[in-house]
């Protein structure tokens, strides 16, 4: 499918190859970049820990075998108000994408709302064996109640939806060398990610594109995440609205980050990046920031991906969140 489009189910699937610098040249820009914003930075390339283990809680070891991005869907498909039919199985489309083999599937995106009958957030973790048995890992989070606290759930094993918006990281969760990054006490005003990937957004420029995923962990500290109240019964049409609508909460580490980010836009309507996390207490939602700089550590493990690939991209460019 390399830079061209492809229809399936009346879904479109575009796909474009992204830049593939070595990863200890990647090491090199990150470090620089994420010295400008944190005390004490560490990057390295190694090979990734088994991500099936405490304390990372993944459904596969490994971030290698190829390394590819999808987003499907969008916010045009949420506000001003919802279209409930866009809901995406997970399993099929990214066996469109990967063909045969064991596909491993990590990110952000709207949870399936029906198993739920109520919007909530996404939090994806699955894999699809050779033989297409599907193993998930996945929660959701959703706002609860007349004290709208936030709920973290299993997804059943055998649910393989999503609705509205999603970025997955996809690979065959094989193990090798990955980017592992370090960073303590924030000193600037970026957030984790934007600090990579605006780093590597200055350092490569608009003609070298790179994505990368994977999953980060909050070590320690607090950090402001949303959780999206269920569908609006009215227009959502400004950013005041959808800060009145989104549900914030300060959450307390360890959290588990998945998700994706990506250098340019590359004419996609992509979101440049987008991170849910999950706990093993209950929290979980959309990363935006940490609240206590002097103390924050993050961990990441991330992998450079090889290509994108755009399904079913709203048909008018939707507001962009930054995160």
């Amino acid at each position: 499918m390399s830079s061209q489009q492809l229809e399936t189910n009346g879904l479109v699937f575009e796909e474009k190859p992204l830049h593939v610098p070595p990863l200890t040249e990647l090491q090199s820009v990150i470090q620089g970049a994420l010295g400008q914003n944190f005390a004490t930075v560490e990057v390295s390339v190694g090979a990734c820990p088994d991500l099936k283990l405490p304390p990372y809680g993944l459904v596969e070891s490994g971030l290698g075998g190829r390394p590819t991005l999808l987003e499907a869907g969008g916010p045009p498909f949420l506000r001003p108000l919802v279209n409930r039919e866009k809901l995406y199985n997970v399993h099929e489309i990214t066996r469109k994408i990967q063909g045969p083999g064991k596909i491993f599937a990590i990110g952000a995106g709207a949870g399936p709302w029906p198993i739920r009958n109520s919007n909530c957030e996404g939090i994806y973790n699955l894999s699809v064996s050779e033989d297409d048995i599907l193993t998930n890992g996945s929660y959701t989070a959703t706002v609860r109640g007349d004290q709208e606290e936030c709920v973290l759930e299993k997804i059943p094993n055998e649910e393989p939806r999503c609705a509205l918006m999603m970025n997955l990281f996809l690979s065959q969760g094989l193990p090798g060398d990955v980017l592992h990054i370090k960073a303590k006490c924030r000193t600037g005003e970026k957030n984790f990610i934007d600090a990579i990937r605006q780093g590597l957004e200055e350092h490569y420029g608009n003609e070298r594109i790179i994505g990368l995923g994977g999953l980060f962990l909050v070590k320690t500290g607090l950090v402001h995440q949303h959780v999206m109240r269920d569908f609006s019964k009215t227009p959502i049409t400004t950013p005041e609205q959808v800060k009145q609508w989104l549900k914030f909460y300060e959450m307390p580490a360890q959290l588990n980050a998945v998700g994706t980010l990506v250098t340019k836009d590359y004419g996609l309507d992509l979101r440049l990046q987008h991170f849910h996390s999950f706990s093993f207490s209950n929290w979980g939602g959309h990363y935006h920031y940490d609240t206590t700089p002097d103390i924050v550590e993050y961990e990441a493990y991330l992998n450079v991906a090889e290509r994108i690939v755009r399904v079913d991209k709203p048909p008018h460019l939707g507001d962009r969140p930054s995160g």
